[in-house]
């Protein structure tokens, strides 16, 4: 393997069950604030938002009918930049927030410079004229042909436009976020 006959007896390889030190066998449980906090953590990392902004959305996620953590992730994939990065225009969130910084994104025909927005049914994305002059946009144009959209949008590989035709269901949602335990986050 690594080193010949050393592998034998002392392989690098092989992970310990415990980690280093002499106390790190006694390890506390992790409480379930701590998990509840980590969910929150990382949805709000997943989708690049500062917290402020987050405890925002959550409420009014409280505020709409129906289940709030649901609801939650529902308006966290109607943002903008989560848009542009779900048709493809994007290879990260990170990556599509700076496209709509720079403003080269349209939504609606008109130009926009806040990935925050929140889409709405019928909502058309597409790249203003400039933008198709792009080494960016040129380079897009070949890779998008093997990529495909979420059902609740539709693209068009030609034009490199889309279209939201309707708003994401929690089903459809690709995170792996528990949105229960973000919800008895805040709730305390």
């Amino acid at each position: 393997m690594l080193k010949g006959e050393k592998c034998i007896t002392n392989c690098i390889l092989d992970k310990r069950s415990a980690p280093p030190g002499q106390h790190a066998a006694s390890r506390r449980r992790i409480s379930d604030r701590a998990l509840q906090l980590r969910e929150k953590q990382k949805a709000r990392y997943t989708y690049s938002i500062m917290e402020r902004q987050f405890r925002r959305l959550f409420a009014e996620a409280e505020r709409q009918p129906g289940i709030t953590g649901e609801n939650m992730l529902v308006l966290l994939e109607r943002r903008l930049d989560n848009v542009v990065y779900r048709l493809g225009f994007a290879d990260s969130r990170r990556q599509a927030r700076q496209l709509v910084e720079h403003g080269h994104i349209m939504l609606n025909e008109r130009k926009t410079n806040i990935p925050s927005c929140l889409v709405k049914e019928g909502d058309k994305i597409s790249w203003p004229e400039p933008g198709t002059k792009t080494e960016y946009y040129k380079q897009l144009v070949e890779s998008i042909k093997g990529k495909t959209a979420p059902d609740w949008l539709s693209l068009d590989k030609k034009k490199l436009a889309g279209q939201v035709l309707s708003l994401p269901t929690p089903d459809q949602i690709e995170a792996k976020i528990d949105a229960k335990a973000i919800v008895e986050y805040y709730s305390r």
